[in-house]
């Protein structure tokens, strides 16, 4: 049996770790996922938001049975209040992101586990929509959880500055 629990402040190196595994792993992140400014701001989001009443940033994890201290994967998410709409009574809407198992630990049903556990949150939590960008890696576990395409017609990304 695979023991997930729910992520703590604690844990936010851990998972800023991981990110920059998931990063590394992306043909569209390679050689940009180094060691930078991000790490410390994630890691002080982290920190802020696993925390935070309400909890706006559920986070799941797996240690590493082989390594204490260590984490072996991770499922992070965030709750958006929207207005309410048909089909969205409360207008909670989720995203989720951050899905990653370290190499040394994948093929266990990690990242599976920690997905399934953040699913649980946000259905106890009354979210109506859950949304996610897959990775190819990724694509048919998050199909097995019951994802699939939504059009999203726009998207808007701006590089910053300084």
């Amino acid at each position: 049996m695979i023991l997930v629990r729910p992520a703590t402040p604690d844990d936010a190196a851990e998972l800023v770790r991981l990110r920059g595994l998931m990063f590394e792993a992306m043909p569209s992140m390679a050689g940009k996922a180094g060691p930078g400014p991000w790490q410390a701001a994630a890691e002080g989001v982290l920190r802020d938001r696993l925390v935070a009443v309400p909890l706006t940033m559920p986070a799941f994890v797996v240690d590493d049975p082989e390594h204490p201290g260590r984490l072996a994967s991770c499922a992070v998410g965030t709750l958006e209040q929207r207005l309410p709409a048909p089909g969205h009574p409360d207008g909670l809407f989720g995203f989720v992101f951050n899905i990653c198992t370290d190499p040394q630990a994948r093929y266990r049903g990690y990242a599976r586990a920690c997905t399934e556990a953040l699913l649980t949150w946000f259905d106890e939590h009354r979210v109506t929509r859950i949304d996610l960008h897959a990775s190819s890696g990724g694509e048919q576990l998050y199909r097995s959880l019951g994802f699939h395409e939504h059009s999203i017609p726009l998207s808007r990304n701006r590089q910053l500055t300084g």
